[in-house]
């Protein structure tokens, strides 16, 4: 493929990733506004009674509230992170079981994405999802984009792909060939 039509195929589809990033930060940070305004200082609401339930928590860690008040470090580290997706995002091929990986990548960085805006904003992550029944600790929308998507990369790594796949994390190859 010569130099041209590549750049042409990558930034049309990293348009695509910027497009569904935009969307999934937007749904997420929609649904934590509702959940500021309708559930802040109240009781949970019940979905799902003894199942699944509604409650406001202010989360000042990260997953499963480790590092509560970290801000500055959590924010370094999930900026390292997005770097590297970004980095990977830009390596990968567009064709084929990519574009599943593509997806998925976008879904993680967006989840990401929302939780850092949240700590940006408020100084915490907004959550309030919780599955009473297994007593799991509560998360939002973007938490659901990064471990639904890192299943599915796990997924993708172990059955999927092959080492040859992953031949364009390559530094030396030619990056303009077709994949």
């Amino acid at each position: 493929m010569d130099r041209k039509k590549w750049y042409q195929k990558k930034a049309f589809m990293l348009l695509i990733d910027v497009l569904l990033c935009v969307l999934l930060v937007w749904f997420d940070q929609f649904t934590k506004g509702l959940a500021i305004s309708r559930l802040k200082g109240r009781s949970a609401y019940s979905l799902i009674d003894g199942v699944l339930e509604l409650q406001y928590l202010e989360n000042h860690g990260m997953a499963f509230g480790m590092l509560q008040n970290q801000k500055v470090f959590i924010l370094f580290v999930g900026v390292i992170f997005m770097l590297v997706l970004l980095f990977f995002l830009l390596k990968m091929p567009e064709s084929g079981k990519f574009r599943v990986i593509h997806v998925l990548m976008v879904f993680i960085i967006s989840g990401g994405l929302g939780n850092m805006l949240d700590r940006m904003r408020l100084d915490y992550v907004v959550d309030f999802i919780s599955f009473v029944l297994i007593n799991y600790p509560i998360f939002n929308v973007a938490d659901i984009y990064v471990v639904c998507a890192t299943i599915g990369l796990f997924i993708m790594f172990l059955f999927v792909l092959k080492e040859k796949d992953l031949e364009f994390l390559n530094f030396k190859q030619n990056r303009y060939r077709e994949m």
